[in-house]
């Protein structure tokens, strides 16, 4: 299994992750999600949804951080 994350390829070997949340932490453990927002093949995926959001090989993950400024 292939994921993207961030434009980073991960190699993934069995058992593979059901959920975007069980990839999200098998692939950055250290992860905070409080400030982030993560979208699935273009489409951001609400918090509450991870647990129950398939993931399946060729995904690509994008992982936006919040930041304050001006």
């Amino acid at each position: 299994m292939q994921i993207t994350i961030n434009k980073k390829i991960h190699h993934l070997t069995e058992p593979y992750p059901l959920s975007l949340q069980e990839a999200l932490h098998l692939l950055v453990p250290d992860l905070k999600a409080k400030g982030i927002a993560v979208a699935l093949n273009d489409q951001v995926v609400p918090r509450t949804l991870w647990s129950e959001t398939p993931i399946a090989d060729q995904a690509d993950l994008l992982i936006i951080t919040a930041t304050q400024g001006g």
